[in-house]
């Protein structure tokens, strides 16, 4: 059983904050099957081909693959199919307002398990970053990585 107000972590998406200059982030619950879940908790899932998109009937995401739950028998799930976010009405005017802006996209970040044992996923509002602007991630990445090495040896 895990502690009041601990995050149990699945995955993540480390690429984005290298790809994506993240703006404004918010935190969607999932509408999972039982076999899903399980999977979930065996930490069998991959968020690096997803993407989010929204409609009138709301959030989804496509492409995150959860994996099959090996003992699922033929209750298992599809890994690729879709799955819907929930989240508030004024948080998916927001995303919508974002998106219509030319350049943005919405960028699905980590799956965890929240304060109550359900599944979250938080997603950012981003735009795609240019090429210099991922050369000064490296750079800035580097410089920090150099200072961590010379207090250490210090």
């Amino acid at each position: 059983m895990a502690e009041k107000g601990r995050n149990d972590m699945v995955v993540s998406n480390r690429r984005a904050k290298f790809e994506y200059e993240l703006m404004e982030t918010f935190q969607a619950g999932m509408m999972l099957t039982g076999t899903e879940v399980k999977s979930l908790r065996g930490g069998k899932a991959n968020l690096q081909e997803a993407f989010i998109y929204v409609n009138e009937d709301g959030a989804f995401i496509k492409g995150m693959n959860i994996a099959e739950y090996e003992k699922g028998g033929y209750t298992n799930h599809d890994p690729l199919r879709e799955r819907k976010l929930l989240l508030r009405k004024k948080e998916l005017a927001k995303l919508k307002k974002g998106i219509e802006q030319k350049g943005y996209t919405i960028v699905p970040l980590k799956v965890y398990f929240g304060e109550r044992n359900l599944a979250k996923m938080d997603i950012a509002l981003g735009r795609g970053k240019k090429i210099h602007d991922k050369r000064d991630s490296i750079k800035d990445r580097d410089v920090q990585r150099e200072t961590a090495r010379q207090i250490d040896n210090y």
